[in-house]
């Protein structure tokens, strides 16, 4: 995700990269070497050199990378899947100084099809079974996804209902980026609402969305439903 990032910012008009963390401190040479000092394992002077901050990197970083946006007090678009409880309660506390969108997908399509759910499922009721279908590429390592989790959450914020009655079936085949299907079913009827990813480009684009967005609100946790909610939502 970093690259398709990086690709994107360097062709937007409005936008330039100005550094990228290494977590790997032994590989700073080698990069810097390559790219005139672009990148730096230092986190805090990744952030003083930057307006926003954008993490798709791995949940072992989430710690370090909220505590140096939070010292700094800069805003950050976080993509990270697989987050645990605690690793969530840090970009809470954080939001209550920085402005913070957090989202498990950043595809716009995920985020139209987020609010769409929600008005599915209140509307067609409990008498309407869900399930929900996710497939992704054989690298993927969290299970369900972090968006099929969200599409649960979706249905159960919907319902007042609990998350764990969701039926979630997982499949894991190819280079899949990304397939979900939200599925109503009774006994008489079945409604399907689904996306599909074609490139991964569609997670950098929504990200940076988002830090165009972020770069004007208050302190506070979003979504990418946030994001975009003047424009359709």
């Amino acid at each position: 995700m970093g690259l398709a990032i990086a690709e994107s910012i360097a062709v937007a008009d409005d936008l330039r990269l100005a550094s990228v963390w290494l977590r790997d401190a032994s590989a700073e040479g080698r990069f810097a070497e390559a790219h005139g000092g672009l990148f730096s394992s230092d986190i805090d002077a990744v952030v003083r050199a930057a307006d926003v901050l954008i993490d798709f990197s791995l949940p072992q970083a989430t710690a370090t990378v909220v505590a140096a946006v939070a010292r700094h007090e800069r805003p950050l678009v976080c993509g990270v899947s697989g987050l645990s409880i605690e690793q969530q309660s840090l970009l809470e506390r954080a939001a209550g100084t920085v402005a913070i969108v957090y989202d498990r997908n950043m595809s716009l399509g995920i985020a139209v099809l987020d609010a769409i759910v929600r008005r599915a499922a209140a509307a067609l009721g409990p008498e309407f079974a869900v399930a929900i279908h996710e497939t992704h590429h054989i690298h993927k390592l969290d299970a369900p996804s972090g968006t099929a989790l969200q599409l649960g959450e979706a249905v159960a914020a919907a319902r007042g209902a609990d998350p764990d009655a969701i039926d979630y079936k997982v499949e894991r085949r190819g280079e899949v980026p990304g397939d979900h299907a939200v599925v109503f079913t009774s006994a008489n009827e079945q409604l399907t609402l689904q996306h599909s990813v074609t490139t991964r480009q569609v997670f950098a684009e929504g990200a940076l969305r988002a830090a165009r967005w972020i770069l004007d609100q208050p302190p506070g946790q979003y979504s990418m439903r946030d994001v975009l909610a003047d424009d359709c939502l």
